[in-house]
């Protein structure tokens, strides 16, 4: 029985749908032994296995070994809502300010913008080439309104997307999204091209499978317990490297010393049994668009490649000392809000039933600030903190971390997460008490705009100091 951090779980097809769909889950051979190699990467979801993949491209002779504590896309990667998109945790303006404000700033602000925006083009690029079979297709996004505080806040964004050069995004009126998509009290939506919908547990499986074809070695069932300078620890031996590149997310404060270092935020979703042919009829939704509305307790969707409607949210609660386990993948409270939710947002799917049921943790850090870097005098390299908007973002922090490690001044290297820090979240009990209150409120401000049919600027106000904004 395989054991998820120490903590069994049924199966590995039991993670989530995804996984289920994919089969062929036999964990690859554990590390058998120490070892040397040139890099070692900690960690066998997108970030891992993009950066293993970047530098084999690059480098073939380099010896690179991939660990991870169970298997292949285990963690965030086999679990999320399958959303590759151009959206980066931080905003543009948080960007700009953290890299020196004013004309510098904003040039490389928009500059990291540009690049999240071709990273969607680059993985369609990489699925293609390495032959990946996992339902690709760039739709875009909707934001739908479904109240005037909505539409008040979403036509906002559209406008400060427009200052911030993205002239592709749009607002569409009531008739434009029911074209696309029949959704109940639409006010109207946002529209960008930069999204697409993806397996994600499809893809992370195929990447395992692309990095192997190029003589990566990836250990699976293999723990690492801590890293340091050169050294990985595992619980089935020492792997030796110059550089150590930490792409475990969520997980991270399993690692020695790193407690603090990363929230896990726990995100949970429902998948329906195939609608048939006249539910999507009615429905449309044709044109693979990825989905979501204006509340401040996210909701995301997508019409999956085998025709269900996958139903995911925020929701479910932070747990003491940032653990993780099998059974906080699980909220039934949350999951019949979000079942509730998606039927009153979608009344043409019917009575056709919730199948699946799953969910996991992503990380946040504490200014919910995205990162990639390496520090030249240990080795040690990391990146992470996507705050849920990992299948894109980890794409490029692969391609950068391998220009990183290669030691190559590109584009990539001088974009404005390479190298940032950030503090670290509170001791406990405080890292939960605030954890806590901003659960609670997203969740007044949702009930509050419900109620009042206006933004609720007060509580968006506060809610955004305790994300770092």
């Amino acid at each position: 029985m395989p054991a998820a951090y120490g903590r069994p779980v049924t199966s590995y097809a039991g993670v989530s749908l995804w996984m289920e769909q994919v089969g062929g889950l036999v964990p690859r051979p554990a590390l058998g032994g120490d070892v040397d190699v040139d890099v070692a990467v900690v960690g066998a979801g997108y970030t891992g296995l993009w950066t293993a993949y970047y530098l084999a491209l690059a480098e073939p002779s380099l010896r690179i070994a991939v660990l991870e504590r169970e298997i292949a896309g285990f963690g965030a990667s086999g679990r999320n809502g399958g959303w590759c998109s151009a959206l980066f945790a931080a905003s543009s303006e948080k960007v700009a300010k953290a890299a020196g404000g004013g004309e510098s700033g904003r040039a490389a602000a928009l500059d990291l913008q540009a690049a999240m925006v071709g990273t969607v083009d680059e993985v369609g690029r990489v699925i293609a080439a390495e032959g990946i079979d996992c339902g690709y297709a760039k739709g875009g996004t909707l934001t739908l309104a479904t109240s005037p505080a909505h539409e008040a806040r979403i036509r906002a964004e559209v406008a400060a997307d427009h200052d911030w050069g993205l002239a592709d995004t749009r607002w569409l009126s009531p008739a434009e999204v029911k074209e696309r998509i029949a959704a109940s009290g639409v006010l109207g939506a946002a529209f960008t091209p930069h999204c697409a919908r993806v397996q994600p547990a499809a893809l992370v499986r195929g990447l395992a499978r692309a990095v192997e074809a190029r003589g990566v070695r990836v250990y699976e069932r293999t723990a690492a317990t801590a890293l340091r300078p050169g050294v990985v620890e595992t619980d089935r031996g020492e792997v030796r490297a110059p550089v150590v590149v930490r792409a475990t997310e969520a997980y991270t404060p399993e690692l020695a010393g790193l407690r603090r270092a990363v929230l896990p935020i726990y995100s949970l979703i429902v998948a329906t049994a195939p609608l048939p042919p006249d539910a999507w009829a009615e429905v449309g939704w044709a044109g693979g668009e990825t989905l979501t509305d204006g509340r401040h307790l996210l909701i995301y969707a997508q019409r999956t490649p085998d025709g269900r409607v996958a139903f995911g949210g925020r929701g479910a609660p932070y747990h003491l000392s940032s653990a993780t386990d099998p059974a906080y993948d699980r909220d039934e409270r949350v999951f019949a809000e979000l079942e509730r939710t998606m039927r009153a947002l979608l009344p043409g799917i019917g009575d056709v039933p919730v199948t699946h049921r799953w969910g996991g943790p992503l990380g946040a850090h504490r200014d919910w600030f995205p990162s990639v870097g390496i520090d030249r005098g240990t080795g040690l390299a990391w990146g992470g903190g996507y705050v849920g908007d990992g299948v894109g973002t980890a794409n490029l922090a692969g391609r950068t971390l391998a220009d990183l490690i290669l030691r190559r001044d590109t584009a990539l290297t001088r974009l404005p997460w390479v190298g940032h820090r950030s503090r670290r979240w509170e001791p406990e009990p405080l890292r939960w008490a605030g954890a806590a209150a901003v659960r609670r409120l997203a969740t007044s401000a949702d009930a509050a705009e419900t109620r009042s049919g206006t933004p609720s600027t007060r509580r968006a106000a506060l809610l955004s100091r305790y994300t770092g904004g």
